[in-house]
């Protein structure tokens, strides 16, 4: 039979359960949308900018089962894409990438968007492939699907040059995908290994990031059967809930809260699961690991990279953990923690207080984040950006369900949570979603706001607004006693939010912080876009930014050490300039 290239991706896409695209049609996909506006199961989604549809994108595949994907123009749409996909290869999140490509039959040169896209996105992706006849294409989709989604997950790009997709070609039969059996078994001598040092340890701890999220049932089982302390990667926040009264918070090394801080301070084994030990997990590697560190994770290149595994067991963490569980409690006694618990609860509680004890004449994050959370359903969705709201967040608002807060974090890419949002939105009609975004971030995605209305999306943005960027500008602080380019220029944002079709609302002090939420969520629920100005107090740090910046000071040569550190008093005793 013969059939377009175009047709032949569209059954493709909905072989694999796409339900929509995210892009922006051009020159080189127009008969890709074409095909899409005939399904019966694909929507394709029209965006402001491809940047935007990457997080989009990005956010369906972490807070649903759905596979996010992206349809754009080549060269152009690509690079513009280039930062969600970053994003989702280093985080770990499943993407599949179509772009249009230059016609492959032409013998003219440079024709429009000619660049070798997969050189480009060779470093950002699992895998690339240029499709050069129409019997390539089934068997493309389907094995890019079994590539992005199998293993440690992570995003597949797929040219369906532009004549390809317009011509009829021959193939022999529109196979149904049928995926591959996952054969992986647990290493049985591994777990054995596993359990001695785990039962032998008098301070074990666990340590779960994005990868442990299936796993988060076995944790609860093993954490109680240790009575061990459980911190998480910033991705992990939503792998262990908050409420167990052995959840320590975010990271456990210097730049982690006190909870967390004391309660591994004399851990003697751990447990890590589903986290690479990247920087921002540990604190800019400041963390102290155990000689006995028990690594599990389904990427056997992670183990011993940064940190030497005593054990290393690769596999998927559910399937893994689930056993471990299994036989750790069937084999050793169980050796829960009361007192632990309670040192735990109390230094929460104590670091709560200090927050609420700083009020600064604008709105208090532990306050904020306390209404919010008192308000959001536990199964909501909230999405970070990057600043430094996302460790404020990390540090103040808890997390009760799996994949319920999402945030860059390795690639660590600004102007991810509005689109995201979206995204989560789009995956999770029914829930509750929410962005808590700096004013920097927001100002560089905040057109996606037009794609949330267009598509009666009913979404709440929380503009954390200082005018600073304020991260670097508190780690700009310590070392040079100033900040330098970090204020940003001042928006309208009553105005912004009135142009592209939003309700606006602002919290400018506490007592405004309750009724303001309800009602941003009461607007949110009638399918509105709500934007929020926090008017935010950002005078004092997070933990976090405490801790890496001590930590990164710390490992300076000495002679750089005594520079930066004399510059900084000379500036203070001179006059700190702002």
């Amino acid at each position: 039979m013969k059939k377009t290239g175009a047709w032949l991706a569209r059954y493709a896409l909905e072989q694999i359960g796409i339900k929509r695209t995210f892009g922006i049609p051009g020159v080189h996909n127009t008969e890709l949308y074409d095909e899409l506006k005939s399904s019966e199961i694909i929507e394709p989604i029209l965006v402001a900018h491809e940047g935007g549809a990457a997080f989009m994108a990005d956010a369906v595949s972490r807070t649903s089962d759905e596979l996010g994907c992206l349809l754009i123009v080549p060269a152009a749409g690509v690079t513009h894409a280039s930062s969600g996909i970053g994003e989702a290869y280093l985080d770990g999140i499943p993407m599949l990438v179509i772009a249009g490509g230059i016609r492959s039959d032409s013998e003219y040169g440079y024709q429009l968007h000619e660049i070798d896209q997969h050189q480009m996105l060779k470093s950002m992706t699992k895998a690339t492939f240029l499709i050069e006849n129409h019997r390539q294409i089934l068997e493309t989709f389907y094995k890019a699907y079994e590539i992005a989604t199998s293993g440690e997950p992570g995003p597949v790009f797929i040219e369906l040059p532009v004549n390809i997709q317009l011509d009829k070609g021959q193939i022999d039969a529109l196979l149904p995908f049928q995926p591959s059996a996952d054969e992986q078994q647990v290493q049985i001598a591994a777990l054995d290994d596993a359990i001695k040092l785990l039962s032998e340890a008098s301070n074990p701890g666990i340590f779960v990031g994005w990868g442990a999220r299936d796993a988060s049932d076995s944790v609860k089982q093993i954490a109680e059967h240790l009575g061990a302390p459980v911190a998480t990667t910033l991705q992990g926040l939503s792998s262990f809930p908050a409420e167990h009264p052995l959840h320590t918070g975010f990271s456990f090394g210097p730049a982690a809260v006190p909870s967390a801080t004391e309660a591994f301070k004399d851990c003697d084994c751990l447990l890590a699961i589903g986290t690479r030990f990247a920087e921002i997990a540990t604190g800019s590697f400041g963390v102290e690991v155990p000689e006995h560190l028990i690594h599990v994770d389904i990427n056997p290149k992670v183990f011993s990279r940064n940190y030497p595994a005593k054990v290393a067991i690769e596999g998927d963490a559910n399937e893994v953990i689930s056993a471990l569980a299994e036989q750790l409690i069937n084999s050793t006694q169980s050796k829960p923690n009361a007192e632990l618990e309670n040192q735990i609860a109390q230094n929460k509680q104590n670091y709560r207080n200090e927050w609420y004890a700083h009020d600064n004449n604008r709105v208090n994050p532990a306050r904020f984040f306390d209404h919010l959370r008192a308000e959001l359903d536990e199964a909501s969705i909230i999405v970070l950006d990057d600043g430094n709201h996302t460790f404020l967040a990390a540090e103040l608002m808890s997390v009760f369900d799996q994949d319920t807060l999402i945030s860059p974090t390795d690639f660590n890419c600004m102007g991810y949570a509005v689109p995201a949002t979206l995204g989560a939105k789009f995956a999770n009609p029914n829930k509750q979603v929410v962005s808590i975004v700096g004013d920097g971030a927001f100002a560089m995605t905040c057109m996606e706001l037009s794609t949330g209305v267009k598509y009666g999306l009913g979404t709440v943005q929380f503009i954390f607004n200082d005018g600073t960027l304020s991260q670097i500008a508190q780690a700009q602080e310590r070392p040079y006693n100033r900040a330098t380019c970090t204020s940003i220029a001042a928006i309208d944002y009553q105005a912004l939010a009135q142009a592209v079709g939003s309700s606006y609302l602002s919290i400018d002090s506490n007592d405004q912080i309750a009724d303001v939420i309800i009602q941003a969520l009461a607007m949110a629920k009638e399918n509105r876009s709500v934007v929020v100005n926090v008017q935010i107090d950002y005078s004092k740090p997070t933990r976090f930014t405490e801790g890496v910046v001590k930590t990164n000071i710390k490992r300076l040569p000495l002679n750089t050490k005594v520079r930066m550190v004399s510059r900084a008093v000379y500036r203070k005793i001179k006059k700190p300039e702002s």
